[in-house]
């Protein structure tokens, strides 16, 4: 076996076990591929669906998979105005499956997520029914520090060139810690563990997702 997928897979069996302890279901998925078809068997038919922006999401083929899926689907890129994102969101906090990825989990089972707008980490900490996160053990750091500098450091600078922000980071790779009005970095949010033991899910996979 390659070692880096046999590495993986080890952590990820550890981080199952720590999870669990923190009320978070946790599941592994060897590619991209797997992990589609495991998101997949937790949506019922009929049910509300919707997302939180993530290239992670994207990669495997999950967004348009939920848009062909027969189920209720709360399209993100639907609304355009401040009047139909508000109605939007209305729908989304009472959704029956919100999907997303994060910017960096701890061997210790943590979630670290930085937010722009903070729909995303809304949507994660109260609301829909199901949150169910997708994401590439590239994402694994060894403790809550680490975890938040990569969020600062890695995640957050490769989303601001992706949104062509006009921010530092896009400039020089790194968290300059801004004020910029393009700055992302607006809400910062650890999870230690799910109040409602399983309503958080995450689906570990043995590739490198995402940013």
């Amino acid at each position: 076996m390659n070692p880096k997928k046999k590495y993986y897979e080890n952590a990820a069996q550890t981080l199952i076990e720590h999870f669990s302890k923190r009320g978070i279901e946790a599941y592994y998925a060897e590619d991209g591929n797997a992990a589609l078809k495991t998101a997949l068997r937790f949506v019922t038919p009929g049910s509300r669906v919707s997302w939180g922006g993530s290239m992670t999401l994207e990669e495997i083929g999950l967004i348009d998979a939920l848009k062909a899926g027969d189920w209720v689907v709360l399209d993100r890129s639907v609304p355009k105005t401040p009047e139909e994102m508000k109605e939007f969101y209305s729908k989304v906090a009472v959704c029956d499956y919100y999907f997303m990825s994060t910017n960096a989990m701890t061997l210790q089972g943590e979630l670290v997520n930085i937010d722009g707008n903070g729909n995303r980490v809304a949507s994660l900490i109260f609301g829909p029914e199901n949150v169910i996160i997708i994401a590439g053990m590239n994402k694994l750091c060894p403790d809550l520090d680490s975890a938040v500098a990569r969020a600062r450091n890695t995640a957050a600078p490769m989303n601001t060139v992706r949104l062509n922000k006009e921010t530092p980071c896009t400039q020089i790779g790194r968290c300059a810690d801004c004020m910029r009005p393009d700055c992302i970095c607006n809400q910062f949010v650890i999870t230690r563990r799910s109040g409602i033991p399983g309503r958080i899910k995450i689906i570990l996979v043995g590739e490198s997702l995402g940013y």
